[in-house]
């Protein structure tokens, strides 16, 4: 039966050491990808066999065709029309100094296994590929409750309790941290979005690259989302302090290593 190779067991004692590892540096991917990892269980196993049953997972099946090329094209994304899905795409990833292959170099590092099935494989690049369109499509940012909406928006539309897991502590953390910053209501919004939304894994995003973004948004069923929009301000100005205190503590680390 196909998918079989995604069935696994549940390893908390591995996600446990990959969450001191990530609690001490939240930008640490591959740890991320570790905790999903160990504690997906049988969700990606569920989710393949719902995806290669639906009409849009045949055609992506039969196109073979590689979301990774197309996102790493910059080129290519460079002519799609003004206010496009890819040319937003492109802005959001290269213009903040990120590239389409910084999750797979993350997965990797976090022991994300190869598959022997094309199929499978395609499946789980995909997965992997299409994170950081989902930020642009769901208008989620990459600062903390952007991070937890977006994840939330996923975990809506295809549960696997390594995502929950890290959503339950990503929720705590920023309680803890940031008592001011309303979480709850955002993540619970970002939750119906993904319920009412259409299922993202389906979606042929090579297709909708050259498209308006708010149509593509409109296509997808894509309610909008207030209670993240009056958080965003303060969220972001809590990323970019975090971030300044993260660059003054890696400088003296530099400073301190021998010459």
């Amino acid at each position: 039966m196909k998918g079989q190779e995604l069935k696994r067991r549940i390893r908390p004692g591995e996600a446990l050491s990959a969450v001191k590892v990530l609690l001490r540096d939240k930008e640490d991917t591959a740890q991320v990808f570790r905790i999903v990892e160990a504690l997906a269980g049988n969700s990606y196993y569920r989710h393949f066999r719902r995806f290669a049953g639906s009409e849009g997972g045949r055609r992506i099946l039969a196109s073979r065709s590689n979301l990774l090329d197309r996102l790493r094209d910059r080129e290519r994304l460079a002519r799609c029309p003004k206010g496009s899905l890819g040319q937003q795409y492109l802005a959001f990833v290269y213009g903040e100094g990120l590239s389409a292959e910084g999750l797979v170099e993350a997965s990797e590092e976090g022991g994300v296994r190869t598959f022997v099935d094309p199929d499978v494989a395609l499946f789980r690049n995909r997965m992997r590929d299409s994170h950081d369109l989902y930020h642009v499509v769901t208008g989620y940012g990459r600062d903390g409750l952007g991070e937890i909406c977006v994840l939330t928006f996923g975990n809506a539309q295809f549960h696997n309790h390594g995502i929950g897991f890290l959503l339950l502590l990503g929720l705590l953390k920023s309680r803890r941290e940031h008592p001011g910053l309303p979480v709850l209501g955002p993540m619970i919004e970002a939750w119906r979005r993904g319920r009412a939304a259409k299922n993202f894994p389906e979606i042929q995003w090579e297709e909708l690259l050259d498209r308006p973004l708010e149509e593509v948004r409109a296509s997808l069923s894509l309610a909008p989302a207030p209670r993240y929009r009056r958080a965003e301000p303060e969220s972001k100005r809590i990323e970019v302090e975090f971030q300044v205190r993260r660059e003054l503590a890696m400088q003296r680390q530099r400073d301190l290593e021998p010459a």
